[in-house]
């Protein structure tokens, strides 16, 4: 059976949402989904004692939260497997622990309050900046959630020479029979660099042409192996982080990479990724790449 694409719930309604598209990209992936709430309730309300009959407020809340959702990904799609879990711990620590042997996790964009806005948001980056898989955040529109765009956008940065968001956003768009729509961004420099004679007064024209041969030697390798897939090529002047949140009010899905380096602590996730997590107008999905920790790596991330 392939792994599970992993859903957090916390009954929500932005949850709620994130398990709706959830379902749909179980079905579209052929794969059993995985529902899964962290609650905390014995650590406050302690465990209930052996002889008694009533089980406590926390465990009645989270067990409902779990099987109302279930029963609503099963009215979604009949028949899908699906399978639930009750994680007695925090819910980052429980769907980074999920994400280690599912192919995805999703999570939605924001939490019940208030104040479960703030947690639940930290959630999500949490798990996007750290997870061993990739990380869908279900945020946007009523369009892009129900893929009306038939368009996926995929962010292509320095170090994504056949990487694993490439192939990412190339099997999405073929399941989704979408327009994959490729973008790399780059930077004029503020001042002509005058000891390079090859950039002297035309740097504008020769970091298009880097940013456009970057791109193709990115695509090559899953375009020639995904030749049914209708590829948009863009090279576009500005931020990365700008670009591409302007361009997924017209996409499903955005497609980032993120550098996971061993033996680094803390947050892993550039600045396009960081920056999208918050502004697209589309669900974003993070995916990882391994790469070994080097001196510079504190500073270096996937966007630009």
């Amino acid at each position: 059976m392939k792994s599970p694409l992993v859903v957090g719930v916390d009954g929500s309604d932005p949850a709620l949402t994130a398990l709706d598209w959830a379902v749909d990209e179980a079905v579209r992936q052929g794969c059993p989904l995985r529902i899964v709430h962290a609650s905390l309730w014995e650590r406050y309300e302690g465990a209930a004692p052996p002889w008694s009959t009533d089980r406590p407020w926390g465990q009645v809340l989270a067990d409902n939260i779990v099987g109302q959702a279930a029963e609503r990904a099963l009215r979604r799609a009949p028949g899908l497997p699906l399978g639930t879990d009750v994680a007695a711990e925090d819910a980052a620590g429980a769907l980074l622990r999920e994400g280690r042997e599912a192919w995805g996790v999703v999570v939605g964009a924001r939490g019940r309050t208030e104040l479960g806005d703030l947690l639940l948001g930290s959630v999500g980056l949490v798990v996007a900046a750290r997870s061993s898989c990739p990380v869908v955040v279900v945020r946007g529109d009523r369009q892009a959630l129900e893929a009306r765009h038939g368009r996926i956008l995929l962010g292509v940065g320095d170090h994504d020479v056949d990487s694993p968001a490439v192939a990412f956003a190339f099997r999405e768009a073929a399941v989704r029979d979408a327009e994959l729509d490729a973008v790399r961004t780059w930077r004029r420099p503020l001042h002509d660099p005058l000891d390079h004679p090859l950039l002297r007064g035309e740097a504008g024209v020769y970091l298009a042409e880097e940013a456009a041969e970057t791109l193709d030697k990115a695509l090559a390798v899953r375009a020639r192996e995904n030749p049914g897939v209708r590829v948009r090529r863009s090279t576009v002047e500005g931020a990365a982080h700008r670009v591409l949140a302007e361009r997924s009010a017209a996409a499903d899905l955005l497609v980032l990479g993120a550098r996971r380096r061993d033996g680094l602590v803390g947050l892993q996730l550039g600045r396009a990724a960081h920056r999208a997590l918050h502004h697209a107008v589309c669900p974003v999905a993070v995916v990882p790449q391994l790469s070994p920790a080097t001196p510079e790596a504190a500073s270096e991330g996937s966007g630009r």
